[in-house]
């Protein structure tokens, strides 16, 4: 393990402030952030996922943003691909790799590697996607976890996306995922990972911050983003991106499904929900080490952990 190059994990639920962590660590060591975020990889969806501004970005430099335009969907399996190789380049420069972001089953892609599952199939989709618009994607959760009880479980009944992609490959398959995914093989991280969940030790400090800032996204235009991203006609509601978080709820007031009021309030309840599952997933996972981001003193407590832990903090 001592031998191995070290990186820094950087989780925690949405609205946390883990971005803001991550500058404040550029400054004080000598490293570059990628992002882990399945969202930020899209080109022009700015504001609804919190990018990094230009500003910060010519600041410290990032990757695995914008590098993709929001009609194209993104998989894990790409992500690890995608951050090994700019892994590698961050490590030949002698600087520390922080990778910084909530799309958590991103983490585990990357340390545990991935079962062999099917690629996307479009008319599969489609059907399921038929049977969602008339039966409601709750009820297809029911069905699934008669199907595949372990993997509904890990599944929100209104989580289209997931449900969608595990009944397609159980159509695909004839095999339920959670028995795919035990088939995974045991691979050999290559790299010493520092764990750290940032995270209000306070639930109801998160909700506040999760409220502030998505109506902050509104006053900064993200009805305007969303809207210009509808009047693609490739960019169909039943994209991953369009999926988003945020992009989900201004779609529909969009669509004159919500008003502006009840929009906001789905909005902010959405992101809750996502924050929800998020500090779940965390207290699942071992080997981490949380910081409260609503203490002051919480970017020192970090900058001297890492520093105990061997990280340079200088060149």
């Amino acid at each position: 393990m001592g031998n191995k190059p070290k990186l820094v994990f950087i989780m925690g639920p949405t609205a946390a402030g883990k971005s803001a962590v991550a500058l404040d660590l550029a400054e004080a060591f000598p490293a570059e952030i990628i992002s882990v975020d399945s969202s930020q990889v899209y080109r022009g969806m700015d504001i609804g996922t919190a990018k990094p501004s230009v500003a910060e970005q010519s600041q410290v430099p990032h990757h695995l943003i914008n590098i993709r335009d929001p009609a194209q969907p993104y998989s894990a399996a790409q992500f690890r691909g995608d951050a090994t190789v700019v892994i590698d380049k961050i490590l030949r420069r002698q600087k520390i790799p922080l990778l910084v972001g909530g799309t958590l089953f991103y983490y585990r892609a990357l340390e545990q590697g991935l079962s062999e599952l099917p690629e996307a199939d479009e008319s599969v989709r489609q059907a399921i996607s038929a049977d969602a618009r008339q039966q409601g994607w709750p009820a297809l959760h029911a069905n699934l976890a008669k199907i595949d009880p372990e993997t509904a479980r890990r599944i929100q009944p209104q989580d289209g996306q997931r449900i969608q992609r595990a009944l397609e490959i159980w159509r695909v398959t004839g095999e339920t995922p959670s028995k795919l995914n035990r088939r995974q093989p045991q691979i050999e991280f290559p790299y010493e990972a520092v764990k750290l969940v940032i995270a209000p030790g306070d639930r109801a400090v998160l909700h506040q911050r999760i409220a502030v800032r998505f109506r902050q996204m509104l006053d900064q235009g993200l009805v305007a983003e969303v809207r210009q991203l509808a009047a693609r006609s490739d960019l169909v509601p039943s994209l991953p991106a369009m999926r988003t978080v945020g992009y989900r709820q201004v779609l529909q007031y969009l669509s004159g499904e919500v008003g502006y009021t009840e929009m906001v309030d789905r909005g902010i309840f959405a992101t809750r929900q996502l924050a929800k599952r998020q500090l779940t997933w965390l207290r699942g996972e071992t080997g981490l080490t949380w910081f409260d981001s609503s203490q002051a003193t919480m970017t020192e407590q970090v900058r001297g952990f890492l520093a105990s832990n061997g990280l340079p903090t200088g060149l």
